[in-house]
């Protein structure tokens, strides 16, 4: 979006309100109708200005989160295997003490499960 100039909201207001029947002359009136268009144009201006930085910061924030995420869901890169494992016919035990599940196949995508009665 472009910023909006200095006296383009009253010279659109002053388009419209003449497209209505009515003409804003030269008078009293219009320096305060004036002024709340240069004053609402300065705030919009503020306001995008402000939206804009806000998007950049949210925006590398998410990045930041994205990549933490990543790091920490990456599948671990596992050891090779040593020859004397390999060569012994055994396949290699956990190491953390505990037993591995043993792989299931799962079902594929968009196919339900069979009802249990």
């Amino acid at each position: 979006m472009q910023p909006i100039k200095k006296n383009e909201l009253f010279h659109h207001l002053g388009e419209f309100l003449k497209s209505k029947g009515i003409k804003l002359a030269n008078g009293s009136f219009t320096a305060p109708i004036q002024e709340g268009c240069n004053l609402l144009s300065d705030a919009i201006n503020a306001t995008h200005r402000t939206v804009e930085h806000t998007k950049t910061q949210v925006d590398e924030a998410l990045d930041q989160l994205r990549q933490s995420i990543h790091e920490r869901t990456a599948p671990k890169p596992t050891a090779a295997p040593t020859p004397e494992s390999s060569a012994s016919g055994k396949p290699p035990e956990a190491t953390s003490g505990q037993r591995q599940k043993p792989k299931t196949k799962s079902p594929s995508p968009g196919t339900k499960a069979p009802r249990r009665k």
